[in-house]
């Protein structure tokens, strides 16, 4: 019966180290060699290619999806994080709590901005058009950052290289019917064709 017990733990232990889950909560979603569990829109998904193990970002409007079981992954209270680097002119995001659609803007959720020197005044860690960091952006281009974003409750909290550039409390009234917390998916942002953006070491977990 020992023998029969301690083997299962075994194998539980196999099937989530397996998952790429650390002992944190950590999943890796992004496996460095294909697009595997995300979805490209049907606008432009050629702005989306793995290389070298990055996702890279280059190309006109479009957005990619991260799925789970073939479906929008439904996301309350976790944390994002992946290392980023811009390019010159380059404009990208981290849509949460969203939805899948076909073609456009993200309707749903709101937008974590990544852009260093991108004429839109907003810069990297803003919340887009809620809360904004105007024109100081918190890295440079052609540098790797880590980016982090954390929702719990009603509290989304923005992270570069570990330090807080972005702290916001949702109102009991937003102002808006669709750009609230709730629950969603997470997109990434192709914006135009000059904007270059490489991804890597993107990860999630889920809060408790």
């Amino acid at each position: 019966m020992k023998t029969r017990i301690l083997l299962s733990a075994l194998l539980f232990s196999f099937a989530t180290a397996s998952a790429g889950e650390d002992d944190d909560g950590w999943i890796e979603i992004f496996n460095g060699r294909d697009l595997t569990g995300w979805k490209a829109c049907e606008e432009n998904p050629d702005s989306f290619q793995v290389k070298d193990g990055m996702l890279v970002v280059d190309g006109p409007r479009a957005h990619l999806y991260y799925q789970e079981d073939g479906e929008d992954a439904k996301l309350r209270d976790f944390e994002f994080e992946s290392m980023i680097k811009t390019f010159p002119k380059a404009n990208s995001g981290v849509f949460f709590h969203t939805k899948w659609q076909e073609r456009g803007w993200p309707a749903h959720g709101y937008e974590a901005q990544v852009n260093a020197t991108h004429g839109d005044p907003r810069k990297t860690g803003s919340i887009y058009n809620v809360r904004d960091i105007i024109d100081d952006s918190p890295h440079d281009d052609h540098e790797w950052f880590k980016y982090n974003v954390r929702v719990e409750g009603k509290r989304i909290i923005i992270k570069v290289n570990d330090e807080v550039v972005n702290d916001y409390i949702e109102p009991e009234d937003p102002g808006h019917e669709t750009r609230r917390l709730g629950e969603g998916t997470i997109a990434l942002q192709a914006h135009d064709p000059e904007s270059v953006i490489h991804f890597k070491d993107i990860r999630l977990r889920r809060l408790p």
